[in-house]
């Protein structure tokens, strides 16, 4: 009997425990009724952001990724415009406030993407110029009459000046044991980052001479660079462009770049030209222009008739845009092609 009794309160006591252990792990929280996670939507779509509440709320406050959107009373729905969000995938929150204590806070995502199909651009030849079959072209810039390029492959990258006219290497400083990638102009002086070391690397602009390089805080390749003046947009050959600072060259933001037929991956060489930034697709003739507020995708331009593989080696492909700013001139080229092309864009006309 007394063998039965302590069994019976032992069994008692395991049941309480696990009563009270399943309590903690079934406590009830508010959950999104709208949208359910990971709802693709249509950038410039309105969305219904409805929470459903465990207990009575003075307000939820909707916020996407950190950005507070609107507010509503209790669980009233509330419905908000998307056309000012950047694509991509954006994480939705809900700040529930009661009695002035600290606010629960519960989330689900959405996917925007881009439903715009982008402006087909055709192009006409204006000049052909020389290019170095010696330069495996990674990163081109336009600036005061002359080229600056930074090229690429382990044991053979450098950074160059370049006469316009000629295609005559003016001044060139070869990168050692690294594997340069983009570059772009930055007052006076020339920012370079790595494919896979990981380093920026900082050049006078006039003498070309090595000032410093450090290891960046991220751990990502390095593909293309441009600025705007303000700040600086980063490559990484996904369908991400990183905003960095200037003059920190720190991270603050970044692009989701879609089309109509979602994420545009490889983007490589980058331009910035008259609002909207240029990017090569790596390993193919295309071109695509990207609205630096949201990432969409708003111009296509098909380069594949303007060197055909045919003529040239199929596995050295175009990769390098540069603007003229003051003579409104662009000017594309590829890695080692011994041609650079002065183009001119125009609307495709339909056939």
């Amino acid at each position: 009997m007394r063998l039965k009794l302590i069994y019976l309160s032992t069994s008692i006591v395991l049941l309480l425990a696990r009563c009270v252990s399943d309590g903690k792990k079934t406590e009830e929280t508010s959950t999104f009724i709208s949208p359910e996670a990971g709802r693709t939507i249509n950038v410039g779509d309105s969305v219904n952001l409805q929470v459903k509440l465990t207990d009575k709320a003075d307000s939820v406050v909707y916020f996407a990724d950190g950005e507070r959107l609107s507010h509503s009373v209790g669980d009233k729905p509330v419905s908000i415009q998307t056309a000012k969000l950047p694509l991509g995938t954006k994480a939705i929150t809900a700040k529930i406030y009661r009695n002035g204590a600290e606010p629960e806070e519960i989330s689900t995502s959405i996917v925007l993407k881009s439903s715009l199909i982008p402006q087909k651009l055709s192009y006409t030849v204006v000049q052909e110029y020389k290019h170095d079959t010696e330069s495996y072209t990674q990163g081109l810039e336009f600036h005061n009459g002359f080229f600056y390029e930074s090229d690429g492959l382990a044991g053979e990258s450098s950074i160059r000046k370049v006469e316009l006219s000629t295609g005559k290497v003016l001044q060139v400083t070869p990168v050692d044991k690294i594997f340069a990638e983009g570059m772009t102009i930055v007052g006076d002086k020339i920012l370079m980052i790595t494919y896979t070391e990981n380093l920026m690397m900082e050049y006078d602009l006039k003498s070309l001479k090595l000032l410093r390089e450090w290891k960046t805080s991220y751990n990502r390749q390095g593909w293309g660079l441009c600025n705007d003046g303000n700040k600086i947009y980063n490559s990484d050959g996904t369908n991400v462009v990183h905003i960095l600072n200037k003059d920190t060259y720190m991270e603050e933001s970044y692009l989701e770049v879609y089309d109509n037929n979602g994420p545009v991956q490889y983007l490589n060489e980058l331009e910035f030209i008259d609002g909207k930034i240029y990017a090569n697709v790596y390993e193919s003739d295309r071109i695509v222009v990207i609205n630096p507020a949201n990432g969409q995708v708003t111009a296509d331009i098909d380069l594949s008739e303007l060197y055909p593989s045919t003529s040239r080696d199929v596995d050295l492909v175009l990769n390098g845009i540069a603007w003229d700013a003051h003579g409104k001139r662009l000017f594309v080229t590829g890695k080692k092609w011994d041609k650079l092309f002065q183009i001119k864009l125009s609307p495709q006309t339909a056939l």
